[in-house]
């Protein structure tokens, strides 16, 4: 079974949707949050339990893989769902972002960028040839082009060489691509620029890939350049492709992002803010580590069915934070992972009644910060 995407349903304007991503491994309805699994693990929770809590598909990255056990390895161990042992779909991203974060050990030319090892310090050379070969190796169901990201604030200099670079590397991973099956999924680049960002998706869309990312936002630009940047591009990418914009995943810019038309969000805050005491709840995000709740006998939410609100207090769970004990940090992870997915099944049942900008008014207006 090869890759596709059917769009179902739009909300009250036309814009919000409901898809369904076909992919070798089974169905995703959209919009969907991807649970992050850079090492090939969601921290502190098991494939099963992340299958339990509804997902059907989770993120891995390229680089960390290729470095560290490396991709051959995964690939002779039968690939990287069996390997994990997870049943969904796999999205893995292409290593583009490192070239973003880990700036400081790398430098980027025509034919890729070449990485010092974070891990062990040796250099690598890391083209859109050789991200294919990795993203094929681990048996991705989505895999990424490589993209060359642009913090903030970049020129508009910068920003250009950048999204062309982009463009070209999409085009090699294009003719690099031997499988059928997986989908292949283009990054819009251009910064903050809104000229930059056109001629980018233009570009992009120009190869006739499966889906195309937003990328290059949460690098540290203001929560309404973001947006903006969100509401130029996705117009300008094809309605019967999937759009994803990458590394977003506040509830809040969730909701604005399914309201501009965006398909798929990914992000580490759900669970790296479990593993720091955070949780999300209906009301709000909750500090478990506040000494109000150190003698607190109900649930971190009442409204919330999930395994830690089912049977838990929040003083036992601030026990377990004040203890240092990994319990803790499973059952603040599967609460966040719940949440998320709650969230997602509540968009998209409001974009089939006709009802997601009220849904979005009534959510926005129920969140309070908590202590």
């Amino acid at each position: 079974m090869g890759f596709s995407f059917d769009l179902i349903d739009t909300d009250e304007t036309g814009t919000g949707r409901i898809g369904k991503l076909t992919l070798s491994r089974g169905e995703v309805l959209t919009p969907a949050f991807m649970p992050v699994g850079t090492r090939a693990t969601v921290k502190t929770v098991s494939p099963e339990e992340v299958w339990d809590l509804g997902y059907r598909l989770i993120l891995a990255n390229a680089y960390h893989l290729y470095l560290r056990p490396g991709h051959d390895l995964v690939e002779k161990m039968g690939g990287l769902h069996r390997f994990m042992n997870w049943p969904g779909s796999l999205l893995t991203d292409s290593g583009g972002f490192q070239v973003f974060s880990l700036a400081r050990l790398r430098s980027i030319a025509e034919e890729g960028v070449l990485f010092q090892s974070h891990i062990d310090g040796t250099q690598h050379m890391f083209t859109p040839e050789l991200s294919m070969e990795v993203q094929e190796s681990l048996g991705a169901d989505i895999m990424m082009c490589l993209d060359d990201v642009k913090g903030y604030p970049a020129s508009r200099t910068e920003a250009r060489d950048a999204l062309l670079r982009t463009t070209r590397w999409a085009r090699r991973c294009k003719a690099a691509k031997k499988r059928v099956d997986p989908g292949l999924f283009g990054i819009v680049q251009g910064s903050m620029f809104s000229d930059m960002r056109r001629l980018s998706a233009e570009g992009l869309v120009s190869l006739e890939l499966d889906g195309y990312a937003v990328g290059g936002l949460s690098v540290g630009e203001p929560r309404d350049v973001m947006l903006e940047m969100i509401e130029v591009t996705v117009p300008l990418l094809p309605p019967s492709a999937p759009r994803y914009v990458m590394g977003v995943g506040k509830p809040q810019d969730i909701l604005d992002g399914v309201l501009r038309g965006v398909d798929l969000f990914d992000c580490v805050l759900p669970t790296r803010n479990a593993r720091n005491g955070m949780l999300f709840t209906s009301r709000g995000s909750l500090n478990i580590r506040n000494a109000r709740h150190r003698d607190d006998p109900g649930p971190v939410d009442p409204n919330c069915a999930c395994p830690l609100c089912r049977s838990y207090s929040r003083a036992y769970l601030r026990h377990l934070f004040s203890e240092k004990e990994i319990f803790g940090l499973r059952l603040a992870t599967i609460h966040n992972l719940h949440f998320y997915g709650e969230l997602m099944d509540r968009i998209r049942e409001a974009i089939k009644k006709k009802q997601l900008h009220r849904f979005v008014k009534a959510f926005v207006a129920s969140m309070e910060e908590l202590e």
